[in-house]
């Protein structure tokens, strides 16, 4: 059996879950979700707990087992909590300014970069410097913030650029490096 996928997901109050077919839907305070799961995973609800069950040991069965737990979870997870990634922009004169739903980002560019979030996801710029990509998918919550960082990626010589909060970066020493070895 596999370790994530026979674990039961715990519903807390206020979140139901239904299941017709291969859709399952998660409702809570903060709103729907909804997901296809593989027609081989069966899919169960009952005494505030979900679930899933596979029909043979074999190899994509135990994969699909697990992932559907935990895409579950996360679904769970997702209209309690919700997601939260925050993004810092570090470079001079670099920074966010927000318009309505729309971000436009000054990061270097000769032009402004405009981002318009998906459905479902809401950009903050709380500072200049600084963005919280918040919504209640995790999966479109994290591709949102990987669309933002790929706009100016980190700089591996001065460290310029957009990156996540605690993103550790390793300098690179440059030319000099190179140069100290001639004579």
């Amino acid at each position: 059996m596999s370790r994530i996928g026979r674990l039961p997901v715990v519903l807390p109050q206020g979140v139901t879950v239904s299941v017709s077919g291969r859709t399952v839907e998660v409702t809570g305070p903060r709103g729907t979700l909804v997901r296809q799961v593989h027609p081989d995973i069966q899919v169960g609800v009952g005494d505030r707990r979900v679930t899933v069950n596979r029909p043979t040991d074999q190899r994509h069965h135990r994969a699909l087992h697990g992932l559907t737990r935990a895409l579950i979870a996360n679904m769970v997870k997702g209209v309690v909590d919700g997601y939260r990634i925050e993004l810092e922009i570090h470079g001079v004169g670099y920074r966010a300014i927000k318009q309505g739903r729309q971000v436009t980002l000054q990061v270097g560019f000769s032009h402004p970069v405009e981002v318009t979030p998906p459905a479902g996801v809401e950009i903050e710029v709380p500072q200049p410097n600084r963005l919280v990509i918040t919504g209640t998918d995790k999966a479109l919550v994290g591709q949102m913030a990987a669309t933002v960082r790929a706009i100016r990626p980190p700089d591996p010589y001065k460290g310029k650029g957009i990156r996540y909060v605690g993103e550790r970066l390793r300098l690179k020493a440059g030319k000099a490096g190179k140069t100290a070895g001639k004579a």
